[in-house]
């Protein structure tokens, strides 16, 4: 008998469910009052209150029994831990970076380099900081300085790497600023605040060459590395024939060091490191780790953490998930253009970012229509994502009030969390706050603290 291969087209996750959580339902009219009394700020709801939550990718994902079965064999020793070592050869077998340094997340990580290279007066290039990266370089002295490429600020643009950074905007602030003053160049993958848009190999290449040509470190902020490598595997000649992790050890290999939330491609709850080559700044970034973080062996992550790191790491970089991942993505984000939503193209790997500049013209960018957007799911369908706009980026170091370049309502992924049934309510939610657009208003800051505001700040809507 001669059959055709079957090819399906559902999304299909590739894992069983053995654990569930339940999620809890509430009316609109309760929504309405929790979401004031968490001062329309939604990261000031409780948990309990939100049904689907996708304020971020960070630490709310599920792990897997080989995982858990490593945190149950875990060494909680102080000094030399094994659980230590098992994610050190992880780390060094994945980056090849020969010192590891894990902290209690990755902001700890980006706090214990910053603080330890660099002072007032300097400039760290990346294509885009995110919030914490940001906040760490200018609490140092120095200036955060974006150079994605333009189509990486054009929402509607189909560029397949909207993450590379400028390089001709690169070799012009080297030029600028000088050498002495550019501790390091940052790299962000995927990057984040763009649209959790990828980065080409070529451009890590080439971002490499300069930096080393001038003598500047090279570090690369990995958070989402495997779903970077993913992107190049399908979208950039030379690499369909590439395995993730191969693709994940090139891309290292260009770099002098990265930092790390393990809370995102390290697929833990928990964790992160800063991994680096230079023995004088490892020694030096050690020496404040103690001091802030804990013992070398352990920084801030128990020994259970560490196991579920050192797997995750490896897990992240599977094939089978790396394609559910990004096409889960993908299929929220053709359901949302088929209905006129307009989102940031292509989507990215760990999130659909929704364009509210585009879709709520009537609403001033500092009268914060993201979040205005972002609200408006919570109230109709207890959705909650999370603004990346004038919120969270306009504030400026000098006080000043600025417009992001673009304002967007990330709806971030928590890795496998949500099945497509959650997905198909989520997209009904979106199409019905887009349809009811027009009654959308601004917000105005209350109150709320000088740093990453958008942490704790309260807002009103206006009138």
């Amino acid at each position: 008998m001669e059959l055709k291969e079957f090819q399906s087209d559902t999304i299909i996750e590739p894992f069983r469910i053995r654990s569930v959580e339940p999620i809890r339902f509430t009316k609109m009219s309760e929504r309405k009052e929790l979401l004031a009394q968490a001062g329309y700020n939604p990261f000031l709801l409780k948990a309990d209150d939100v049904l689907i939550d996708l304020l971020t990718d960070s630490g709310t994902g599920a792990m897997s029994a080989r995982q858990w079965s490593g945190m149950i064999s875990s060494d909680e020793s102080y000094a030399g831990s094994s659980s230590f070592y098992r994610l050190e050869s992880a780390v060094h077998d994945i980056t090849g970076f020969e010192h590891l340094i894990p902290t209690h997340q990755g902001r700890a990580a980006e706090n214990v380099l910053f603080t330890t290279i660099a002072s007032e007066g300097d400039v760290v290039p990346s294509n885009t900081h995110f919030d914490t990266t940001r906040a760490h370089v200018e609490h140092a002295g120095a200036e955060a300085r974006d150079l994605v490429i333009e189509e990486g600020k054009q929402p509607r643009s189909q560029h397949p790497f909207k993450g590379n950074i400028d390089l001709k905007k690169l070799e012009r602030t080297i030029q600028e600023v000088g050498t002495e003053n550019i501790p390091i160049i940052m790299m962000t993958v995927t990057n984040n605040s763009g649209g959790g848009q990828p980065v080409s190999m070529a451009n890590i290449r080439a971002v490499s060459e300069l930096a080393r040509d001038h003598g500047i470190p090279f570090f690369i902020d990995a958070c989402r590395f495997a779903e970077n490598a993913w992107f190049i595997k399908n979208r950039e000649k030379g690499f369909a024939d590439k395995s993730p992790i191969e693709i994940a050890r090139q891309m290292f290999n260009y770099a002098d060091g990265c930092t790390m939330s393990a809370k995102k491609d390290g697929m833990a709850n928990i964790g992160g490191f800063l991994a680096l080559n230079n023995d004088e700044l490892a020694s030096e970034c050690r020496n404040l780790e103690i001091l802030t973080e804990g013992f070398p062996t352990y920084g801030g992550m128990a020994g259970y953490d560490m196991e579920a790191v050192a797997s995750g790491l490896y897990e992240a970089l599977d094939e089978d998930y790396l394609r559910y991942r990004v096409r889960s993505i993908a299929y929220l984000g053709d359901k949302l253009l088929e209905a006129g939503v307009p989102i940031v193209e292509p989507t990215g790997g760990h999130a659909v970012y929704i364009d509210a500049k585009e879709m709520l013209p009537h609403i001033d960018s500092l009268e914060y229509p993201a979040w205005s957007f972002n609200n408006a799911l919570y109230l109709l369908g207890g959705v909650r994502g999370v603004e990346i706009g004038s919120v969270m980026f306009g504030k400026q170091p000098d006080g000043s009030e600025k417009p992001a370049a673009m304002e967007l309502v990330r709806l971030a992924f928590p890795r496998r969390v949500y099945t497509q049934s959650h997905v198909d309510y989520l997209a009904e939610v979106i199409i019905a706050a887009y349809e009811q657009r027009d009654q959308l208003t601004g917000y105005k800051i209350v109150d709320g603290p000088e740093v990453l505001r958008h942490f704790s700040a309260h807002l009103e809507p206006l009138e």
